[in-house]
């Protein structure tokens, strides 16, 4: 039987939606998807404008990954003490703060003179991204229940799949029509007038929420300290990852995340021992569902982002096409994991965690189609061939993220959605860092490595070595997912024993 978690310490929310009639509660669930969309399709629009950058600004290998990785970091920094801070004071305001940061960064970006600039704008736009996503996962925990819950993370994770993508589809499309030199601009220029828009509709159409009870609004400053280095540290020598003249000594930085780690589980057990409410209620990874959750998210967006990311730079690299036609690749996926996704999402209470696991199987058969399509075909038929595998991969990719978020959240209390939504974004955001540098490092490694063959055959090996890496990440969620469903399995024949 699963224990729920110990919430003596945890401020109950005094604000209500019952007010909210159907109509209205759908209005506000749209708001936030929208933003939500506009946030992840930064992750992966601004992958097919990487060549344009560098080739406008002088970029390398490091600027180059910090500008994917960097965003990744500190959108993962930001996550929980902004998801803390929602469930504590407002969500509605800090995701009004988020958005606003966010559009405001978008223009710094745009705007950018120099590399250095921009990858610290880029900077800048991930933690404003950080600000509002978990308000985003804490509005719908607080706005749906039961059935009608599945139903709106269905949507969601149809919405994001589309997103994720269709952001390289997206990205071309506005470097054809900005140019090859500054198209790049109008991938950031984009987020202004749909951030504006999206300010005006927060602040009319989302729920307000009270103040926590005297007594529970405390903010926890050190453990906010403590888990922002032990997310830093664990994240920066995978930033600092290219494949091309890393400083070994960047792994160090390791040593530094168990230390900090170590601390911050101190602290927070202290802080809590004296009646006060910590950053992270560790008492929520006792719930499987959750902890299970969260570990199968974070392995699979290890995986994730770096297919995309590695699929767009062998297409306009090793094969030459334009960034429109090398986005397009990726539509299948966005179109099949979009319907996956919300169908899953009204089924995911029938089949459970056997949904997740159908869904990585068919991402890792896709995966698998797709390196076969990239290193096996004609040049010429390459792109549709890929297109095929994105297309079985997308509709697993459906199965997985949206029926995961439902149960990972299934039994979390509506008081903690915030911030319990805000650890599972950390895994997801830590997952992208890491899978992204072990993938693309040994993508370029390979590509510094070899000085002899035609680029193309090159370009495939390259292709190949990364891509297994990203195999193997599918593999490993799909191993989580199967331990959890046998766990699952042997619970509900242990309650019916005990029932008999």
């Amino acid at each position: 039987m699963t224990n729920a978690p110990d919430t003596s310490s945890v401020p109950t929310s005094s604000s209500s939606t019952s007010g909210y009639d159907e109509r209205q509660k759908w209005q506000a669930f749209w708001v936030c998807v929208g933003v939500a969309a506009l946030t992840i399709l930064d992750l992966s629009k601004v992958n097919v404008g990487l060549p344009s950058i560098e080739a406008s600004l002088g970029a390398g290998p490091t600027a180059l990954q910090l500008i994917v990785a960097g965003y990744a970091l500190a959108f993962g920094l930001s996550l929980v003490p902004s998801g803390r801070l929602g469930d504590l004071k407002s969500r509605r305001l800090m995701f009004v703060i988020g958005l606003s940061s966010f559009t405001v960064a978008s223009v710094l970006c745009a705007i950018a003179p120099t590399v250095e600039l921009l990858v610290a704008a880029r900077i800048l736009q991930g933690v404003a991204a950080g600000i509002q996503m978990p308000q985003v996962l804490g509005l719908i925990q607080q706005l749906f229940q039961g059935r009608e819950r599945g139903r709106a993370f269905g949507l969601f994770g149809a919405v994001i799949g589309v997103s994720t993508a269709f952001g390289p589809t997206i990205g071309g499309l506005l470097i054809a029509v900005g140019g090859a030199q500054d198209g790049w601009r109008l991938l950031f220029w984009m987020n202004v007038p749909l951030g504006i828009v999206a300010i005006v509709f927060a602040l009319k159409l989302l729920p307000r929420t009270s103040t926590a009870p005297s007594g529970h609004n405390e903010l926890d400053l050190m453990g906010i300290v403590l888990l922002g280095l032990t997310i830093l540290t664990l994240m920066l020598p995978f930033v600092l990852t290219t494949g091309q003249g890393d400083d070994p000594l960047r792994w160090l930085f390791l040593v530094g995340f168990a230390g900090f780690g170590a601390l911050f589980v101190w602290w927070e057990q202290r802080y809590k021992a004296r009646g006060k409410s910590p950053v992270v209620h560790f008492s929520l990874f006792s719930l499987a569902s959750y902890r299970n959750g969260t570990l199968i998210a974070t392995v699979y967006f290890c995986a994730l982002p770096a297919t995309f990311l590695l699929t767009t730079l062998f297409l306009q690299q090793g094969l030459g096409l334009e960034p429109v036609y090398a986005g397009m690749v990726t539509i299948p996926f966005a179109l099949t994991s979009a319907v996956a996704a919300f169908y899953g999402g009204r089924i995911v209470e029938k089949y459970g965690r056997s949904l997740v696991v159908l869904g990585l199987v068919l991402v890792g058969v896709g995966f698998v189609v797709l390196l076969l399509a990239a290193t096996l075909t004609p040049p010429e038929y390459t792109p549709w061939a890929m297109a095929g595998g994105m297309l079985v991969a997308g509709t697993g990719g459906g199965f997985v993220i949206s029926p995961n978020q439902t149960l990972t959240l299934a039994e979390v209390p509506v008081e903690m959605g915030g911030v319990a939504g805000s650890m599972g974004q950390v895994g997801q955001r830590a997952g992208t860092a890491i899978g992204t540098a072990a993938a693309v490092s040994t993508f370029y490694s390979v590509i510094a490595g070899r000085s002899e063959g035609s680029t193309l055959d090159i370009y495939h090996e390259a292709y190949r070595s990364g891509f297994l890496v990203t195999i193997a990440l599918v593999a490993g969620a799909l191993v989580l997912a199967l331990l959890d469903l046998r766990a699952r399995k042997q619970g509900r024949v242990g309650e019916a024993a005990d029932a008999s």
